[in-house]
C-alpha cells in the first residue's frame, strides 16, 4: 500500500502513467482504447481498462473514473491507489471477484480540464435513445442566455436575473433546470449530444467484453462536485427498481454509515437525470444482476460549481479571451472538482476503499 497523497497526479498525463505503472506492477491484464485526439500537450489520450482477476469471473466489480473529464483528478487517485493496496486486492480474490477498472471514461476531458467531452457533450447525459425524438428542457430554454452571457464574468444585470430566477423557483429548481441535460444548444451547459460519443461507444465495447460473463455486476463510478467538502454521496445508480434500491442499501448503507440516497425518491442531492450512463449495462449485460452506485464527492458549494462550469462553456466560445482570465477560468473549473489537500484526498480514498470492500462482500453473497 502506498501513501494515499501519492497516488493523485497533476494532470492527466501524469495520472494515466501512475494508474499503467500500478496496474502493470500489480500484474493486471490492460488494454487501452486510444482516442482520435491528442491531449492538452499532446500527449496520447485513452480509455484504459485493468483487469485484475480472471476474464471468466461470475462476478464482477467495475471501478471507473473521469466520466466529467477533470473529476478524474480524484477518480484516477482511487483507481491508482487501489492498485497497490494489497490488502484489497486479496479481499476481491477471496471472494472470488474480479475487478474492472475503466481509468479516464473521457480522456479528453480530463486532458483538456472539461468536464465534457471534445464535441461539448456531458457523458453523462448522452446514454439516449437517439432514433427517439429526444426530451425537450423548457426551464433549460429560459435560462441559456443568461448562463452564457456576452462578457465574463457576468455583470451586474445578468448576476441579478440568475438570482431572480432562484429567489422565484428555489435553488433546487435552479440546479434541476441546469443541470439535468438539454439536447437544443450545442454550445451549452449539460448538452446530452444528438448521437453517441466516442466515449459512449468505447465504453459499450468495454462492457461487452469484459461483462458479458458475469452473473453479479456491481458499478462504482467515481464522481466530484456535488454535496458538503469531502463527503462521498453514495447515489443508486440502477433503474427504479425497489429490489435494486434494496440490495444497493444493504451492501453499501448499513451500519450507521452513509446512507444511499436516489434521484428517484429526491434524497440524493444529484437531480434528477436523463441519458444516465450506466444504463448501458442493462444493454451490454442483460444476463447479470447489476447493483451500483455513483460515489460522489463534495468540493466547493454548488453555486460555485455551476459558476466554473459557466466560466467554461463562455471560454470555449471566446477563444480570443485574455491569457489570464483563461487561466483563472481553468484554475476555478479545476477547484470545483478537485480539491488539493492532503485531508480531502485522504477522505475520498477512505470512502473509496470503505465502498469497494462493501461492494465485494455484497457480490460474494449473491447467489
Amino acid at each position: 500500500m502506498i501513501n494515499p497523497q501519492l497516488a493523485f497526479a497533476p494532470s492527466y498525463a501524469r495520472a494515466r502513467v501512475q494508474f499503467l505503472e500500478g496496474a502493470a506492477t500489480a500484474g493486471m491484464a490492460i488494454q487501452s482504447h486510444n482516442h482520435p485526439l491528442p491531449g492538452r500537450d499532446g500527449e496520447t489520450l485513452a480509455m484504459d481498462v485493468a483487469l485484475d482477476g480472471p476474464p471468466d469471473a461470475e462476478r464482477l466489480l467495475i471501478v471507473s473514473s473521469a466520466c466529467h473529464g477533470v473529476e478524474g483528478f480524484c477518480g484516477s487517485g482511487i483507481q491508482v491507489f487501489a492498485t497497490h493496496d494489497a490488502d484489497w486486492r486479496a479481499h476481491a480474490r477471496a471472494a472470488g471477484v474480479a475487478v474492472l477498472y475503466i481509468h479516464a471514461l473521457n480522456p479528453h476531458g480530463f486532458s483538456h480540464l472539461r468536464r465534457v467531452t471534445e464535441d461539448n457533450v456531458d457523458l453523462n447525459r448522452n446514454f439516449q435513445d437517439f432514433s427517439k425524438p429526444l426530451a425537450v428542457n423548457p426551464p433549460y430554454e429560459e435560462l441559456h442566455p443568461f448562463l452564457l452571457p456576452q462578457a465574463w464574468p457576468p455583470g451586474a444585470e445578468n448576476e441579478a436575473v440568475i438570482a431572480h430566477y432562484i429567489g422565484r423557483n428555489g435553488l433546487g429548481a435552479y440546479q434541476t433546470a441546469v443541470s439535468q441535460g438539454q439536447h437544443s444548444h450545442p454550445d451549452g451547459l449539460f448538452f446530452g449530444g444528438t448521437a453517441p460519443t466516442w466515449s459512449h461507444r468505447s465504453l459499450r465495447e468495454v462492457l461487452r467484453q469484459h461483462g458479458r460473463q458475469a452473473r453479479h455486476l456491481a458499478w462504482i463510478d467515481l464522481h466530484t462536485g456535488l454535496g458538503p467538502s469531502g463527503l462521498g454521496e453514495r447515489i443508486f445508480a440502477c433503474r427504479d427498481d425497489e429490489q435494486a434500491l434494496r440490495r444497493a442499501r444493504s451492501w453499501w448503507g448499513g451500519d450507521g454509515q452513509t446512507p444511499v440516497t436516489s434521484i428517484y425518491d429526491g434524497s440524493s442531492t444529484s437531480s434528477r437525470l436523463t441519458g444516465l450512463m450506466w444504463t448501458a449495462i442493462y444493454e451490454e449485460c442483460p444476463q447479470a444482476a447489476y447493483t451500483g452506485i455513483a460515489l460522489e464527492y463534495g468540493t466547493l458549494p454548488l453555486l460555485d460549481v455551476l459558476n466554473a462550469l459557466r466560466g467554461d462553456h463562455w471560454m470555449r466560445l471566446h477563444p480570443e479571451a485574455p491569457a489570464g482570465l483563461q487561466a483563472v477560468i481553468r484554475k476555478r473549473v479545476r477547484d470545483a472538482f478537485y480539491v488539493d489537500t492532503d485531508d480531502w484526498r485522504a477522505q475520498v480514498v477512505s470512502q473509496a476503499r470503505q465502498a469497494m470492500f462493501q461492494a465485494v462482500d455484497g457480490l460474494r453473497r449473491s447467489s
